[in-house]
């Protein structure tokens, strides 16, 4: 007999469209809309929609003050809105929503998050850019989430490491350095994921990009895929041009009963955990390691007896190379393990890479493969930043035997990720740990180095010969020592 009160996902709708007429294209709130109203004839329950007393939604790059207001009237609920900011874990919304559930505080709750940038894409080419919804400047949400602290600090800032791209392509090296990698192995290693990705983006019905491209495509740069940020192309990154949106319908056990949901259509949430601890990258000791995945999976074992590497589906959060590879290592997971992909949708460079809710098409996806492989577990992870922030989240179509499980594993993580100190302005020798070479048109035009002083200190400094940074892109710098002035380098003689 199943608890009355233990969360459940009943239903998940997915929207998505491509109209190069950005006149014709649906603004990301009715984006969203749809796959709200698609989620609830998922669950074969759509009253729950009016029902719901909560609509959590995560920031993205639209201006609505409040979306999940408009859904919620769009559908009649008189629901608390609440907005996660960037910065805070996808997960969050849907533990806030399952904590909630699970304590008695809420019956329904709609979960959603969606974008239109491929619409603001088309509309700036042509020289029309498509009107919004405009909220009234009284309307705000009912709660907003946000982060503690920054993730971007001062040095980095300064020596111009910003972008995603430089910083997972640095993590990218201090990875390929420590496995004793070659730069060349490297990139076919990455290549062999990424063409993987593609595959399974292939067979996604709701993925932006269905063409699976080669391993040597992805290996090799080109017009069609020139290098960004070394040893990266552009088609090893993210891709957050798109429209699409994701919608879940989650609820107690007893209003999913009420709203007669057949049992095949449930999915629960075992167990979720989220490390909050904020250090940021020039700040980590090892930059190869997320000691928060490790510490997840086994939080998670503990509290449901259940290995999330024996999953029978994965999504590792996948907006770079890099972070899949970290994560994999830390739970014991080589590519293509047994068969099973990291991937379920695509990955964000495939599937679609929507800002601050991918995990949310990884998760629509996850939802129909489950209920087809009944007893099987799906694991689903998150990051924010730049590996500043991990949650994971198990789920299965059996229902968790103790109750949904949360845990806040920051401060073990903390203790288990040893920190540098920061040198803002350095002169003298230092040994390189990560580094990134920034391309411009397809050509080297700058390099950046997370460098370490003889006295364990972390330097970030750039170099701005053109010439040194193709030498970077081409050849091995790491444990090379650079001689840095302030916050520039040059190589040591």
């Amino acid at each position: 007999m199943v608890d009355a009160r233990t969360p459940v996902l009943v239903g998940a709708g997915v929207a998505h469209q491509r109209e190069d007429d950005p006149a014709t294209a649906d603004e990301a709130v009715r984006l969203m809309t749809t796959a709200v109203q698609r989620a609830g004839e998922d669950a074969h329950a759509p009253a729950l929609l009016a029902q719901a007393g909560g609509v959590l939604v995560p920031r993205g790059s639209w201006r609505y003050r409040d979306p999940g207001r408009i859904v919620a009237e769009h559908f009649g609920a008189n629901a608390r809105t609440v907005i996660a900011e960037l910065g805070v874990l996808q997960l969050t919304p849907f533990t806030r929503a399952c904590r909630a559930i699970a304590s008695g505080d809420l019956d329904v709750a709609v979960v959603v998050g969606g974008e239109a940038k491929y619409r603001d894409l088309r509309g700036r080419i042509v020289g029309h850019p498509p009107v919004d919804t405009v909220q009234a400047d009284a309307v705000a949400p009912d709660e907003t989430i946000r982060p503690s602290d920054e993730i971007i600090p001062a040095p980095e800032r300064e020596a111009g490491f910003m972008s995603a791209p430089l910083m997972y392509s640095a993590l990218e090296t201090a990875l390929r350095s420590s496995l004793g990698e070659s730069v060349a192995g490297n990139a076919r290693a990455t290549a062999k994921l990424w063409s993987e990705f593609s595959e399974v983006a292939a067979s996604n019905p709701d993925a932006w990009r269905r063409d699976p491209v080669t391993p040597e495509f992805l290996e090799h740069p080109s017009a069609k895929n020139p290098m960004l940020a070394a040893p990266y192309t552009k088609w090893h990154c993210s891709q957050w041009n798109v429209d699409q949106a994701a919608a879940f319908v989650l609820c107690s056990t007893e209003a999913a009963d009420r709203a007669g949901v057949p049992a095949g259509q449930r999915v629960y949430p075992l167990a979720a955990v989220e490390s909050n601890h904020m250090l940021a990258i020039s700040r980590r000791a090892h930059l190869h390691r997320a000691p928060a995945v490790r510490i997840g999976a086994e939080r998670i074992a503990d509290s449901t007896g259940i290995d999330v590497a024996a999953s029978a589906v994965f999504d590792l959060y996948s907006c770079f190379p890099s972070a899949v590879r970290i994560q994999a290592r830390e739970l014991g997971l080589p590519p293509g393990v047994d068969g099973r992909s990291l991937s379920v949708g695509g990955g964000m460079t495939f599937g679609g890479g929507p800002l601050n809710n991918a995990t949310f098409q990884a998760l629509a996806r996850m939802v129909p493969m489950l209920r087809d492989a009944p007893g099987t577990t799906g694991l689903l992870t998150f990051i924010s930043g730049i590996i500043t922030k991990h949650g994971s989240s198990l789920w299965s179509t059996t229902p968790p035997e103790p109750g949904f499980s949360f845990a806040d594993i920051s401060e073990d993580v903390a203790a288990a990720t040893p920190a540098l100190d920061v040198v803002g302005e350095h002169r003298g020798v230092a040994a390189i740990d990560a580094y990134t070479v920034a391309h411009e048109g397809g050509a080297p035009r700058y390099a950046t180095a997370l460098s370490r002083t003889a006295d364990d200190r972390r330097v970030v400094a750039r170099c701005d010969d053109a010439e040194i940074a193709a030498a970077m892109a081409t050849d091995e710098w790491c444990g090379r020592e650079i001689a840095v002035d302030g916050n520039r380098f040059r190589p040591h003689p």
